[in-house]
């Protein structure tokens, strides 16, 4: 792959952290854990629960901006209000839903909440989107077991890398 670096949005959902009653720790550690000689972030972005919001600015971020990789945080829980879920199932073009899966597998090690995950990962176009958790802790835990298969995944993606198939 060379040294080509992915172009990478993160979006933070939380209506405090929006309104400014919650300083973003979510959104900064996924930033701080994707190494920059792979990954280039170009946005950082706190949006509120609003569906219609966050899929604007999934359509915006895939379709105008052409980003490789958009990791979302926050709202995928059971709240009222969590809607990261199905804002992210409305803008996909095809499901990936394999990396969601694993995550919940590698959190239920940790903690038997996990189940409570609703977070899914999509591909949109040209561009997978990935549903994190909000605790900057989950955070942490879910992108180190999914970092390592990112690379190749993206590189198939975008044509880059070659098929998955072992000899």
């Amino acid at each position: 792959m060379g040294t080509y670096r992915w172009k990478t949005a993160v979006i933070t959902l939380s209506d405090k952290g929006y309104r400014g009653e919650r300083t973003d720790e979510s959104g900064p550690a996924v930033r701080d854990m994707l190494p920059e000689e792979e990954y280039e972030v170009r946005e950082i972005i706190v949006l509120p629960d609003e569906q219609g919001l966050i899929e604007q600015e999934l359509i915006r971020l895939s379709d105008e901006e052409r980003m490789d990789l958009i990791l979302t945080t926050g709202g995928t829980g059971f709240s009222e209000r969590d809607c990261t879920p199905e804002a992210t199932l409305a803008v996909a073009t095809r499901n990936a839903q394999g990396i969601a899966d694993a995550m919940r597998y590698y959190s239920l090690q940790i903690t038997p909440r996990a189940m409570l995950s609703r977070a899914v990962s999509v591909i949109r176009h040209k561009t997978l989107i990935i549903n994190l958790p909000g605790s900057p802790k989950a955070v942490r835990e879910n992108l180190s077991f999914i970092l390592p298969s990112l690379l190749h995944g993206l590189g198939i993606l975008k044509g880059t890398d070659g098929e998955c198939a072992r000899s």
